[in-house]
């Protein structure tokens, strides 16, 4: 007996995907992602929305099933509109700068501090304290706005360094005479 999933995953126009064993393959106007997936996990394409189907009700099939739903809802939604991650700099003389794909930070340190961009990211700079890291996977995009951000944690004194947009960084009194 399968079980399938109650939300089906709908395909956009322009969407095409491929499904072989162990493995799906999403391809869009944003490019290609491909994921391995669990052997006991089926993906249908079935008419314009994908089915990701479980063999059991245990509780290690369950949290598979809801992982590959996940990842492959991703895929498809990364293939479309793609994703991306905003960065604030804080910091007297702390900015960034693009230099051709890739990004150029002064962070207060003796040098600048380069990221290159890797393949499938692109970096934005609106504003020298502003950053915007945008990709087609998710999983990418997070990894290098967490790496950008790992140059200069944001401190509880002052609160210089890199931050999420919109993330609360606590602050603290410092010392007293």
């Amino acid at each position: 007996m399968s079980r399938i999933g109650r939300q089906p995953i709908p395909l956009p126009a322009g969407v095409t995907v491929a499904i072989e064993p162990e493995r799906v393959i999403v391809n869009g106007p944003k490019g290609e992602l491909s994921e391995r997936i669990h052997r006991d996990i089926t993906v249908e394409h079935v008419g314009d929305e994908l089915k990701v189907a479980r063999p059991t009700d245990r509780g290690e099939h369950r949290a598979l099933h809801g992982l590959t739903r996940t990842l492959v809802a991703n895929m498809v939604t990364g293939v479309t509109a793609g994703f991306e991650k905003r960065l604030e700099i804080q910091g007297v003389g702390y900015r960034a700068q693009l230099r051709g794909r890739d990004l150029e930070l002064a962070l207060g340190y003796s040098h600048p501090v380069p990221v290159k961009a890797p393949e499938g990211i692109e970096f934005e700079v609106p504003m020298p304290t502003r950053i915007v890291v945008k990709g087609a996977s998710k999983q990418q995009v997070g990894e290098i706005a967490a790496f950008i951000r790992k140059q200069r944690k944001p401190e509880p004194y002052k609160g210089k360094g890199i931050r999420y947009e919109g993330e609360y960084v606590a602050r603290k009194v410092g010392k007293r005479a």
